[in-house]
Formats: C-alpha cells, sequence, structure tokens
C-alpha cells in the first residue's frame, strides 16, 4: 500500500516544474542518506545495543526516569 501512495503521490508531483525540483531534492537527500548508511561498519558504536543506555544526555528517558542520568 506505501508503495502505491508514494507511485501516484510521485506522478502527482511530477506534473509541475516546482513538484520536479521537489523530488529531485528528495532523491538527493535520500541518496546520501543510503551512502551514509553503507559507509558505516556493522560493529559500528552508532548503532545501539538493547540494553545501552544512549550517549546523549538529552535524550528522552522514559516516564520513570526523572531527573536520573
Amino acid at each position: 500500500m506505501k508503495r502505491i501512495l508514494q507511485l501516484v503521490f510521485t506522478r502527482w508531483l511530477a506534473r509541475t516544474p516546482l513538484g520536479m525540483v521537489l523530488l529531485g531534492i528528495g532523491w538527493l537527500f535520500m541518496r546520501r542518506r543510503r551512502t551514509r548508511k553503507q559507509q558505516r561498519p556493522a560493529g559500528s558504536p552508532a548503532l545501539r545495543e538493547p540494553g545501552r543506555r544512549s550517549g546523549n544526555p538529552s535524550a528522552w528517558r522514559g516516564p520513570a526516569a526523572g531527573n536520573r542520568r
């Protein structure tokens, strides 16, 4: 269903010059994300493992965390 909606939306956007610009920008964005994802090794510390906390001190820790760090 998601693919069908993407196709319909893409075809609708492609009808206008402004839509083509937006599609081009979106394509570049997704291309960069894919290349960055492929360059990162599988055992990278950036990927979180279950049971480990995020290194970001401002990350949301849930309703029970309160002010604990």
